[in-house]
């Protein structure tokens, strides 16, 4: 049976497996010679040779574990055709081919994880592990008691209902209020939508924290090398 093209893709650090389906369906792999453009094709990684953008991929590379403070106005993702800024231009000093873990709006700020280590990345996406992810949301006004418990009990978004959240006033600076919320899913821009959902704006809003990792004192734009057992810790969170 062998092993599905976008996981041997993502175990040998090439990227993830939802981008790696993508670079599959724009013909930027091949199966021993031969572009693929369907995803889900299976391979015999001991006998066929895959390439991708050309380059033959074999060897397991060193996996690398990055933590980023995402400064706002630039887009989570590895490339943008219409050249505006990415986190990728942030990371320029790493050598290796890394990608995100997950993704912030282009507005949002915080933290945000880098690796090649397709388990890894996983392991912090999948929804199965739980995996809690903490932001801080200033918000125009202040929600009233039922409002916080709706966005705590789930909000109904196009997307279907978010999962319970943490929700905590914090503090008070003029017309806006900040909110600590905590979250184990990931729907693009849930956060601003469950606010929006209940008639608050948010403002600002910056992940400070992925299950046990914690942004910390890292400055805005700058990126530094998780340690050993940050990477455990995050591995060995929510395992059933």
């Amino acid at each position: 049976m062998g092993i599905r093209l976008e996981k041997f893709l993502a175990h040998y650090g090439v990227a993830s497996r939802r981008l790696a389906k993508r670079l599959v369906i724009e013909g930027r792999v091949t199966i021993n010679g031969k572009p693929v453009f369907i995803p889900g094709r299976h391979i015999d990684p001991n006998r066929d040779k895959v390439t991708y953008d050309g380059q033959l991929v074999i060897n397991q590379p060193e996996y690398l574990y990055l933590m980023l403070h995402k400064p706002a106005g630039y887009l989570t993702t590895v490339t943008d055709n219409s050249g505006r800024k990415t986190v990728m231009d942030l990371v320029r000093a790493v050598r290796e081919r890394i990608y995100p873990v997950g993704r912030l709006d282009k507005e949002t700020e915080g933290l945000l994880l880098f690796t090649n280590d397709g388990n890894f990345s996983h392991r912090i996406l999948h929804p199965s592990y739980k995996l809690n992810k903490t932001y801080h949301a200033w918000v125009e006004g202040q929600l009233n008691r039922k409002n916080i418990q709706k966005l705590r009990a789930g909000i109904w978004l196009k997307t279907g209902l978010t999962a319970s959240a943490i929700v905590e006033e914090v503090r008070n600076r003029g017309k806006l209020t900040q909110y600590q919320i905590i979250i184990h899913e990931g729907k693009k821009r849930q956060i601003r939508k469950m606010f929006e959902a209940v008639g608050a704006r948010v403002d600002y809003l910056k992940r400070t924290r992925v299950g046990s990792l914690s942004l910390g004192k890292l400055p805005k734009g700058r990126f530094r090398h998780l340690q050993t057992d940050e990477i455990q810790s995050l591995m060995n969170e929510n395992v059933k």
